[in-house]
């Protein structure tokens, strides 16, 4: 009895906080009591104009003061600056309710956004944007058992992608300033580093949600709208679910960063000026951590003109597909391990990329039952690249990859399947199964005689390697590929031949079915030990101890 009169004296206390609370299980042995406070009760308006960043700070101080619980977001636009998360709080947004990220105040004018936190030494090695979490609309670090549920919306008319003080509407043009575009890593040479790139004032907000070393999270059922830099910027985060959630958005729709343990289901992602749903393992932390354990599954990623996925009209973008996406990768200092896509659709975007250029380890990874449709160039990009950004970085490794039952239809004629490794680092045990791509073709006998660059320190985009001498797949450095069951075919004409090989060993193919124009041949092999061809229509059965160069 005791503990019933502590739940008691718990309601009582709720109710004059302006809150209700349920007692939902009463024993002698335990008493479980949650508590939920309405937004309303703690002077918010929801008017869209009036400052709603205090009510809803209270209303989370409240719950977390009361042991733990909710805050109900009823209908309303609420305009806010930061907003602060605790252990034990969910908020749940109704049907009608929007957090809206208001304007920053003007330039030299105090107020707006939480300042971006001091991260001096990580900074070197990421951009502002990866490196700073509290310059959010919501933002959490080191907390546990956190929610944002609901079927209400997230809008960030009011956050910046990083480019100024905040972004226009879709279709707006956001260049980097002379500045941005000037600084350069003085290790690395790249474009953009150390600080300068993204970096922004105090008082404006560049990301609609950051969480930093938190575990035990689940967001469900809401929408993201304009959400910035990112939609979504977890790094060092554990055990966390995002299911049924909405992001239409201006740049990345959600990076998972260094977490592990992550279960990403039912997502919808329209990111058509960056990737959709990306998984990455920088040097924020100041260490290396890896993502592991993550799941994808039932997700759709695009990149048409942003706002149009929720309007339902889902319009082109004007210059072609857009980013979109699922990518591991650029930032890849702590790892990929242990991951699972499958069930996954693309539209309109790049195709599906694993890359590992800060010498992560890029191991076990299975991607099965992917439908892709209008990409802009290779579908399926697979590189280990030596950028090398982080300290003391060494080369990682890419091996342990499996990917099957694909179908990919009008893929660009950049470039087809890409797997691209290093001379002294190769990609090992590759398989494609069950694979039918069709490109556009265009492909001219000139461009089949093009030498592809190393080019191993540039940012890892598979359209940076250029028009690339084959149309279907290009491996190069690799150790161990496996193709199986796979077509290759296109629409347009295309006088490149099929698949190139550049030291490679062990790659048996079984099953091909290859489209080739009658000056193209089917295979171009250079430096390559044991090589095997097999049941393929229209390619005699081949098998080759060590071949170093020769067409068939």
């Amino acid at each position: 009895m005791p503990k019933l009169s502590l739940a008691l004296v718990l309601a009582a206390g709720c109710a004059l906080a302006g809150c209700t609370t349920t007692t939902t299980s009463v024993t002698s042995s335990s008493t479980t009591t949650k508590v939920s406070f309405n937004l309303r009760e703690f002077g918010a308006t929801g008017d869209g104009h009036t400052l709603d960043t205090d009510a809803l700070n209270k209303a989370i101080d409240a719950v977390a003061t009361a042991g733990g619980g909710t805050v109900v977001i009823p209908a309303g636009t609420y305009a806010c600056y930061s907003i602060h998360l605790q252990s034990n709080v969910g908020l749940y947004l109704e049907q009608g309710a929007t957090i809206l990220a208001a304007d920053a105040p003007p330039e030299g004018t105090a107020g707006g956004y939480d300042d971006a936190e001091p991260n001096p030494e990580n900074d070197k090695y990421e951009d502002f944007g990866h490196s700073h979490f509290h310059n959010s609309l919501i933002w959490g670090e080191n907390l546990h058992n956190i929610s944002i549920t609901g079927p209400g919306r997230i809008v960030g008319d009011g956050l910046s992608r990083g480019f100024g003080r905040k972004d226009g509407p879709p279709g707006h043009a956001a260049m980097r300033s002379p500045t941005q575009l000037a600084a350069r890593n003085p290790t690395t040479g790249e474009a953009g580093y150390p600080n300068p790139r993204d970096t922004l004032a105090n008082g404006i907000g560049n990301k609609a949600i950051a969480l930093k070393n938190c575990r035990n999270i689940i967001f469900r059922d809401f929408t993201i709208f304009h959400g910035g830099h990112f939609g979504i910027l977890a790094t060092g985060d554990d055990n966390f679910t995002l299911d049924n959630l909405k992001i239409d958005t201006n740049r990345d729709g959600m990076d998972i960063d260094s977490c592990q343990n992550v279960r990403i289901s039912n997502c919808t992602v329209n990111s058509p000026n960056d990737d959709g749903i990306c998984l990455k393992s920088d040097y924020a932390l100041g260490y290396d951590r890896p993502c592991e354990n993550i799941t994808i599954t039932g997700c759709q990623v695009s990149g048409f003109t942003e706002g149009t996925l929720l309007d339902g009209t889902r319009q082109k973008m004007a210059k072609g597909p857009g980013t979109g996406r699922i990518k591991f990768g650029t930032e890849s200092n702590g790892g990929f391990i242990n991951i699972a896509i499958s069930n996954c659709v693309f539209e309109q975007c790049h195709g599906l990329a694993l890359e590992t250029v800060d010498g992560a380890r890029l191991e076990d990874v299975v991607v099965s039952n992917i439908a892709m449709r209008d990409i802009i160039d290779a579908p399926i990009f697979l590189r280990l690249g030596a950028r090398l950004r982080g300290p003391q970085a060494k080369i990682g490794t890419l091996r342990r990859v499996s990917i099957s039952n694909v179908i990919a239809h009008n893929v660009g004629n950049l470039n087809g399947i890409l797997i691209v490794g290093l001379p002294n680092a190769e990609i090992e045990d590759i398989s494609l199964s069950h694979i039918l791509i069709e490109y556009a073709g265009g492909g001219t006998a000139d461009n089949a005689l093009r030498e592809v660059p190393e080019d191993e320190k540039m940012y890892p985009e598979p359209g940076r390697f250029g028009m690339i001498p084959s149309y279907g797949l290009f491996a190069r450095h690799v150790r161990g590929l496996t193709v199986d069951h796979v077509e290759l075919r296109y629409a347009g004409e295309e006088h490149r031949p099929v698949a190139t090989l550049a030291d490679v060993t062990d790659a048996d193919f079984d099953h091909l079915k290859a489209a080739h124009a009658t000056d193209a041949v089917t295979f171009v092999l250079k430096d390559v030990k044991g090589f095997e061809v097999r049941n393929s229509p229209g390619i005699a059965n081949t098998s080759r101890g060590q071949v170093g160069d020769e067409k068939l």
